[in-house]
């Protein structure tokens, strides 16, 4: 089973681009570590590819700094770098991303809702109920 799940923030905005009539979405996501070690670094840092719908999606709704979930599967990719030397990239393959809190998460400015009254009902008893 090849599957990955992250949350974390969007580096940057989506590269997007059109590829054998299919649109492709390229972006990063820095997802905080739990654990740090002193010298450490304190995040890590996931490519993720989009394509068709979620890529428009990605391409119109993701911003830099946006808080995302990236469900979806590790996938290798072997190429010759302009210097001639064999580089391995490891990118995500986006099956599914959704926002990981609201657009005003963070604010303090909204009201906060009052709690909620009991309402009672008076219930009538039928006193040829067996089980009273």
């Amino acid at each position: 089973m090849n599957t990955i799940a992250i949350c974390g923030r969007l580096t940057r905005d989506p590269e997007v681009r059109q590829a054998n009539a299919s649109t492709v979405a390229r972006y990063s996501v820095a997802v905080d570590r739990k654990f740090k070690r002193e010298g450490d670094p304190d995040a890590d840092f996931f490519n993720c590819v989009a394509f068709g719908k979620s890529a428009e999606f990605a391409d119109k709704y993701f911003r830099q700094g946006t808080k995302v979930i990236v469900i979806g599967r590790m996938q290798s990719d072997k190429y010759t770098n302009k210097d001639g030397n064999q580089v391995t990239a490891w990118n995500i393959v986006v099956n599914e991303q959704e926002f990981a809190e609201s657009k005003k998460a963070g604010e303090d400015n909204t009201p906060k809702a009052e709690p909620k009254k009991d309402a009672y009902v008076e219930v009538a008893i039928d006193e040829d109920l067996p089980f009273i």
